[in-house]
């Protein structure tokens, strides 16, 4: 996927920012790593600018431009560069400087709030606020770019990754700005209680728990495992949430004496949107992913290794 093959990006970043660096050498650019505090970097840095197309970087708000290299610098140099700095709370505001993390950005952005179990908080694995924050940089990047093939002129672009997790907390904001809810932890249990994990014989899947009621049931009794859950009653939706425990005790007998793949593969089968929880060291062989070679070989010091490849995939027509 080469898109971005004429541009040239200088990568200023460290962990909070090189995954938008790395989505853009994906995408076909020609990204090149600077180091700026020393001072040859410098030099070469202020050679790059020249005809650099983007820079992105994620230095604490006010570094580079006590170093002079701040973007007002670069307007008489290259009109046309666009710069973006990833930095845990922006440019401007009273956390500007605070210390930060990727657990901290999950806490302050609300993430944390609405994930793990009830009496406990969990972060999301890895370091997601910086990924998200760099998805978002790299889409502001592609607009300044488009916008400059208009306007001849570049622009500053300014994240902050806390808003940027406050930005992706789907349904929790709406619900409480227009219906007064405050979203709570529910563990593997979907918000509106439509999926939960289940843990089965050898694994765990997730389960729809309304979807097609009346088969699923059927399903269940043909194994006599649904219980009362063929009582006509349970039809009702509000009264499947309203017992909802129960539902999910039954549901959770049954799993137990099946194998994920039994469970799944018969689902998708009666057209049931049901997953097995893949773990990590599963995800390379399974099939969808063997099939579309979506982890590459590389090979680095001597060794090679297997890494996910790019989501990404554009063709042109004709």
């Amino acid at each position: 996927m080469d898109v971005l093959t004429d541009y040239r990006v200088i990568d200023l970043t460290d962990e909070k920012g090189m995954f938008c660096a790395k989505i853009l050498a994906d995408m076909g650019a020609g990204v090149t790593r600077i180091n700026v505090e020393k001072g040859e970097d410098r030099a070469r840095f202020h050679d790059l600018v020249k005809t650099a197309d983007v820079i992105v970087e994620s230095h604490a708000p006010g570094y580079l431009v006590s170093l002079g290299l701040g973007y007002d610098k670069f307007g008489a140099i290259n009109p046309g560069l666009i710069m973006a700095s990833i930095t845990p709370f922006g440019q401007s505001g009273p956390y500007r400087d605070f210390y930060s993390s990727d657990l901290v950005a999950q806490a302050l952005g609300g993430w944390m709030s609405v994930t793990g179990l009830p009496d406990s908080p969990l972060k999301l694995p890895g370091d997601q606020s910086y990924r998200i924050a760099s998805l978002f940089a790299v889409n502001g990047i592609l607009l300044a770019l488009w916008q400059r093939h208009a306007t001849g002129r570049g622009q500053y672009i300014d994240i902050s990754i806390m808003e940027c997790v406050t930005a992706t907390l789907d349904h929790v904001l709406v619900r409480y700005f227009y219906e007064g809810i405050v979203s709570g932890r529910k563990g593997s249990l979907h918000w509106n209680g439509a999926f939960r994990v289940f843990r089965c014989k050898d694994g765990y899947v997730l389960l729809s728990l309304f979807r097609q009621w009346e088969t699923l049931v059927e399903w269940l009794g043909s194994e006599d495992m649904a219980g009362d859950l063929a009582n006509p009653r349970w039809r009702d939706r509000e009264e499947r949430m309203r017992g909802l425990d129960h539902i999910i005790e039954v549901l959770e007998r049954w799993t137990l004496v099946h194998t994920t793949a039994e469970i799944v593969e018969n689902g998708q089968l009666m057209h049931f949107p049901w997953a097995v929880v893949v773990r990590p060291p599963d995800l390379p062989g399974v099939p969808q992913m063997v099939a579309r070679r979506f982890f590459t070989e590389t090979e680095y010091g001597g060794r090679k290794y297997r890494a996910p490849g790019s989501p990404l995939r554009m063709e042109s027509i004709g």
